[in-house]
């Protein structure tokens, strides 16, 4: 990897964003309002540029998300990147066998979804990047890099907008083999506030 590379510097626009606008609930940061339930499309784009310009790096021909909230910000990196996008979908039975499907706990919601890729989008050998909005404890992007392996796919990376450190998911997914990226690093939640990792002074 570049040593100029830093893929985990918070990007100032969305870590001051998060600190002005973010509000918690118990463990649960919520941004939805220009994220991932109503989202802004002109700070969406700008997010997913800077994401892309990280993830450029390792040379993907596949982007790699999972429906609902992950398609925003994949969908315009693969734009970016000029390279096609899939997403796991939920339990759909019309889903084309051969799929590729795992069930994962989602915390968020309490209840458990079944991811599922058709065998056909994924291709051995395909250069695949994973990009979702948020890093918690890493399952979503883990059930991806594991399907993506299972067709025989290359997991070279993975990006997402935000990261809360204290759910330890970069670690999990570093510990796959997968190098992460993240835009905003939330340190702990404290108070009703998030605390973010600090973008370096210009």
């Amino acid at each position: 990897m570049s040593p100029h590379l830093n893929l985990t510097a918070p990007y100032a626009p969305l870590v001051r964003r998060i600190e002005a606008e973010g509000s918690v609930d118990g463990q649960i940061l919520r941004i939805d309002h220009f994220l991932n339930h109503r989202i802004e499309p002109a700070f969406i784009f700008e997010l997913a540029h800077e994401l892309a310009k990280r993830l450029s790096f390792f040379q993907p021909n596949l982007i790699l998300t999972a429906e609902a909230s992950g398609i925003a910000p994949a969908l315009i990196v693969a734009q970016t990147l000029n390279v096609p996008m899939v997403y796991a979908k939920k339990y759909s039975r019309q889903v084309e066998a051969p799929a590729l499907s795992r069930l994962i706990h989602s915390p968020t919601k309490g209840d458990d979804n079944r991811l599922v890729i058709s065998g056909r989008y994924i291709k051995p050998g395909q250069r695949i990047v994973i990009v979702d909005d948020f890093l918690a404890n890493g399952r979503t992007a883990a059930a991806l890099i594991d399907m993506a392996r299972e067709a025989g796919g290359q997991v070279l990376g993975a990006g997402f907008v935000v990261e809360k450190c204290f759910k330890h998911g970069r670690q999990f997914i570093e510990s796959l083999g997968v190098p992460v990226s993240t835009l905003a690093q939330v340190e702990h939640l404290d108070n009703g506030r998030a605390i973010l990792t600090q973008p370096e002074e210009e």
